[in-house]
């Protein structure tokens, strides 16, 4: 009984984190107990449990007199996390250069394509996709599993964030071109090239990090 109901808890909870990521559920959202027990036609104890999970992620905060709201980091601390990110990027891309295995290679190859199409297309949800199976292809050619754990982590968690930022006007673009200069650089074995294309695709600065909160605060105004 126990073990289903975790069970349930726990579906919930990834049900609720890939709207949170794919964009369904903005940062700053509020996540009402009864109305998501009523839509998943369970009680509010699995319910609980599962924004208890997510709260442990970090994906959503639970604040007093409010309850549950995904979570809309500080501007500074938004910053702390992508430069954080854009380090473990940097190490994994390092990493990925000296390491190559055959495999890795081939899954980056059709990582990159994918992107390539995608972005041809003009789908931007298909490259949201196919990106996160790109750095997660990155992650894993670098053969450290507890590193690929890390960045997996964390990539999780600014997700909802990335997803805004690829909406910028003509960003699809620019992130082929450098997905592009980032396998470039891993063929060649260039350990150095590569952690510094890797970190200067994710860290937002500057006048991309202001348009990444102003994009914040008219999704906000408009939930």
């Amino acid at each position: 009984m126990t073990h289903a109901h975790m069970n349930r808890a726990q579906r919930l909870r990834l049900t609720i984190e890939d709207e949170i990521v794919n964009g369904v559920l903005r940062p700053g959202a509020r996540l009402d107990e009864a109305q998501l027990a009523e839509r998943f036609g369970v009680s509010r104890t699995p319910i609980r449990e599962a924004l208890l999970q997510l709260a442990v992620t970090g994906l959503i905060e639970v604040k007093p007199r409010r309850g549950a709201v995904v979570s809309m980091p500080d501007p500074t601390r938004l910053l702390e996390m992508f430069e954080t990110m854009a380090e473990l990027e940097a190490s994994c891309g390092r990493l990925a250069a000296r390491r190559l295995t055959p495999e890795h290679q081939a899954a980056l190859a059709a990582a990159l394509e994918a992107c390539r199409a995608a972005a041809e297309a003009g789908d931007l949800a298909e490259y949201y996709a196919e990106n996160t199976v790109f750095h997660a292809v990155i992650y894993r050619a670098s053969r450290n599993g507890f590193l690929c754990e890390q960045a997996l982590a964390l990539s999780r968690r600014l997700a909802p964030f990335r997803r805004i930022q690829l909406r910028a006007r003509n960003r699809v673009g620019q992130s082929f071109a450098e997905h592009a200069g980032i396998v470039e650089a891993i063929l060649s074995g260039d350990e150095a090239e590569t952690a510094a294309r890797a970190r200067a695709h994710v860290l937002v600065q500057g006048d991309r990090f202001s348009d990444l909160i102003l994009s914040l605060g008219r999704d906000d105004a408009a939930a």
